[in-house]
């Protein structure tokens, strides 16, 4: 299939020219794109344009969960025939394995995994390998470690009508692929065998069964059914049955695997007892005899990926595989705000290997698990892939691989200007901040404050609440649902000024918000560098009446080229404004209901005070827990997947609060 755009909407404002542009380089075959896009300016769409005239599969990395959620969401509905998949970490909680020597602490690997993001990857992994109209949005989940691409795609399991085979085979097929059995009510990954019939829950969609009928080790019927209903869906010539995991290992291959590690044990053990290092000699010895034995019994054990190295045939700190290994070599691959997402690529590596040296040192680990490990950045850098970098703000190692040269996409469909900068002396701020404040107010318009300190933050929040302004502090202590609560309370009115330190980052977005007030502008620093002013400033960007005020006792060049960035913005709309008769109005954008529920109320004082844990407290967060787990499936079926996240992460906190 070819990948097909689905829209109403036709490119607007400087999107016809970006995408030309962009498409003209791809098909040159430039390396390298950089697209500046403003907040607001229509960048997704103008990717999906992109997409949709180059006829490639796509990877699009982005740097948090929630973004990479809204980005699915918006391709899913651009290409609503074709495979768009969703690539992030599996685990709604995860706390690594460690060992800290100063206090003889060790942490066992413990983790909650989430059944429908394992889902979703699989189906990553599954369309990559046999369809090119794949379009796939993934975070930094994508330079960890992953099954070997041939391992996995030998492990697939194709089946005919009419195909011969005898039962057992069918079974240890199934099992080998980490299907279970199970006879009284089938999951994810299970099947049962009732006489002559089969049915199997794939372990990559819950969209349908499969249900096949035997006759004399024939194959008589393949039909795909409802799981529900058991209803017939369609019936089937033939079906690709794909692994119930994502990591699984050939039987062929665990003798193998299971010698290469009983070698490293022999030579690692050999120099424990050489540094007299007993304790580890005996801990590292009882440990890894165990990994084997559930390796020979049940080609599998807890912690198989530390073994990866031998599984792959790896050769010592050679690169793991991961998801980059399953993309077709023409894939094209765009990073979203870039500026944010590359420090992640260069950040995961270190952080990794510093924790896992602990656990190999103390005899916890072999030394190949080092190699169960992140890409390095360099080896991220040695992919071949076309690459196309979009941020408000690139940075210098994107315009670098570009020689400076940039797609720009400055107008906004919807005609907003970028806001007003103003520069007010600090001196006796605190009245002027109180005057605007007071200004807003009466035009029931909201205000942001942004400061450099805690400190700052606090006491102004005491001295603002003394003058009865309605007002919040957003800090990094607060959980998911307090901040989603104080946001929400801000647009509707219930507070009229947030403050705090980094609250206006990628993604936030607060359409009433028409002020922002930036605190020490002029102080040079990483909260006051010019990606991160023209970030704020590009955050007030969604109200007609937009203005910020720079606090300062003088011109930073940060802010000299903010402002210089933020006049060239508004010259270019508001020409396209007057050709086109265009009136900037403010984005309408609804308010949800308190995140955890119409019927359900005080969920933020029941985690701000309930402490004791009382059966009647521990009752309603329960009824809590299971109120958010609807909402959080009703999101998800209508593809609101931004809504879901949202929702999984508090569910998470709530369930952290039982039992304490």
């Amino acid at each position: 299939m070819s990948l097909e755009l689905k829209t109403n909407f036709k490119p607007s404002g400087d999107q016809p020219e970006a995408i030309a542009s962009l498409v003209e380089g791809v098909f040159q075959g430039k390396k390298n794109q950089v697209l500046l896009g403003v907040t607001g300016s229509g960048k997704t769409f103008t990717i999906a344009n992109v997409i949709n005239q180059i006829q490639r599969p796509v990877l699009v990395l982005s740097h948090n969960k929630t973004l990479a959620s809204q980005l699915f969401s918006e391709l899913k509905s651009f290409f609503p025939n074709n495979n768009v998949e969703y690539f992030v970490s599996y685990f709604d909680y995860y706390r690594p394995e460690a060992y800290m020597p100063k206090t003889d602490v060790y942490v066992e690997k413990t983790s909650k995994t989430n059944h429908d993001l394992e889902m979703m990857r699989m189906s990553t992994m599954n369309s990559l390998l046999t369809s090119r109209d794949t379009i796939v949005v993934a975070s930094v989940a994508a330079i960890y470690g992953a099954n070997k691409p041939e391992e996995y795609e030998s492990s697939f399991f194709t089946i005919n009508l009419n195909q011969k085979i005898k039962r057992q085979d069918f079974f240890l097929n199934l099992i080998q692929m980490q299907y279970k059995r199970n006879q009284i009510s089938i999951e994810t990954g299970e099947f049962s065998v009732k006489g002559d019939v089969i049915e199997i829950a794939p372990g990559w969609t819950n969209e349908f069964n499969l249900r096949i009928e035997l006759f004399d080790d024939q194959i008589e019927s393949i039909n795909k059914i409802d799981p529900l209903t058991k209803k017939t869906i369609s019936k089937e010539s033939k079906a690709l049955i794909f692994p119930a995991s994502s990591y699984v290992v050939e039987s062929k291959n665990i003798d193998g695997t299971i010698e290469l590690i009983e070698l490293e044990l022999e030579d690692r053990l050999k120099q424990l007892k050489k540094e007299d290092k007993l304790l580890e000699y005996q801990r590292l010895k009882d440990r890894t005899k165990n990994d084997i034995d559930s390796l020979k019994e049940f080609g599998y054990c807890s912690g198989i990926e530390n073994y990866s190295r031998h599984i792959d045939r790896r050769k010592e700190n050679e690169k793991p595989y991961t998801l980059l290994d399953y993309l077709p070599k023409d894939t094209l691959l765009i990073i979203d705000e870039s500026h944010m997402m590359i420090p992640q690529l260069h950040g995961m590596y270190n952080g990794d290997r510093a924790r896992k040296l602990n656990l190999v040192e103390y005899g916890f680990r072999l030394p190949s698990a080092l190699d169960n490990r992140p890409l390095r950045f360099d080896e991220f850098e040695k992919y071949d892939f076309q690459k196309i970098f979009i941020s408000a703000t690139p940075a210098d190692y994107e315009l670098n691989l570009t020689h400076g040269e940039i797609v720009t996409q400055y107008i906004r469909p919807t005609g907003l200007l970028d806001p007003i900068i103003e520069i007010h002396p600090s001196k006796n701020q605190v009245n002027d901040m109180y005057d605007e404040i007071q200004k807003q107010i009466k035009q029931n318009l909201r205000t942001i404050i942004v400061t450099t300190t805690k400190k700052t933050a606090e006491e102004l929040t005491k001295y603002f609440q003394s003058k009865k302004i309605k007002i919040a502090y957003i800090h990094s202590e607060h959980k998911t649902l307090e901040r989603n609560e104080i946001l929400r309370k801000l647009r509707k009115g219930i507070y009229d000024v947030i403050i705090g330190i980094n609250l206006l980052r990628e993604g936030i977005d607060l359409p009433e918000v028409s002020l922002i007030m930036v605190l020490d502008a002029d102080k040079e620093s990483f909260f006051r560098s010019r990606s991160s002013l023209i970030q704020i400033v590009g955050r007030a960007a969604r109200n007609d009446k937009g203005r910020v005020i720079f606090y300062a006792d003088s011109v930073s060049n940060s802010m000299k080229e903010t402002i210089e960035d933020n006049k060239l913005k508004r010259e270019i709309q508001h020409k396209y404004n007057k050709e086109n008769n265009i009136v900037p109005k403010t984005i309408i954008k609804p308010i949800f209901d308190p995140i955890q529920g119409k019927d359900i109320t005080n969920a933020l004082e029941l985690i701000q005070k309930q402490k004791s844990n009382s059966k009647e407290k521990q009752d309603e967060r329960i009824k809590i827990i299971a109120s958010l787990r609807k909402e959080m499936k009703a999101a998800a079926d209508k593809m609101d997947f931004e809504r879901a996240t949202q929702l999984r992460d508090l569910i998470l906190e709530l369930e952290s609060e039982l039992d304490k």
